[in-house]
């Protein structure tokens, strides 16, 4: 990947993120892998939590944290993880278009979102990454600004895919012959 989402994949690791699967059923499908219940083991040791939309409600209860004494309004998130080696949570949306509408100023509304989880986050030392999984839709000039805008709010986006990298989980050894 170029720096701030933009370009192509990184054939070496070739252990991408499809946009037309969900996290879960990804990682399952991945050598080393497997997700019980939201839980995510790699070569049977734990590395991630998964969450979406409500589900990440319900962890924040586990861990202690009164959503409703921090911000006013749910925001339910179409993916995330808590990834434990690096103690943060990436909160993934993923936008999928074909022609011009709403899905447009949606983006735009990325840092107020990531400041919103990062509320919610504080109390408990979870660092928040907010990351925009794209369609190829988004790649057309006229988002330029709008990619821009997402870049200059700490934000991140990807097109089609999100490296197991990027999410700093473990990348397991390629099968292909050299």
């Amino acid at each position: 990947m170029i720096k701030n989402g933009k370009g192509g994949g990184n054939t070496k690791t070739g252990l991408i993120f499809e946009g037309k699967t969900d996290l879960a059923t990804f990682l399952n499908g991945q050598p080393g892998y497997s997700v019980n219940d939201g839980v995510v083991f790699y070569n049977g040791e734990m590395v991630a939590r998964i969450f979406k939309k409500h589900a990440f409600y319900r962890y924040l209860r586990e861990i202690g944290v009164e959503w409703e004494k921090i911000i006013s309004k749910k925001l339910l998130p179409d993916d995330s993880i808590f990834v434990i080696i690096n103690n943060t949570l990436f909160i993934i949306e993923c936008k999928y278009q074909q022609v011009a509408g709403s899905v447009d100023e949606k983006l735009q509304t990325c840092d107020f979102k990531r400041k919103q989880y990062q509320k919610l986050m504080a109390q408990v030392n979870i660092d928040v990454e907010y990351i925009y999984l794209l369609a190829d839709w988004f790649k057309n000039p006229e988002y330029k600004d709008v990619l821009d805008y997402i870049i200059s709010m700490r934000c991140h986006y990807y097109f089609e895919y999100i490296p197991l990298s990027k999410l700093g989980l473990p990348v397991p050894p390629s099968t292909e012959k050299e």
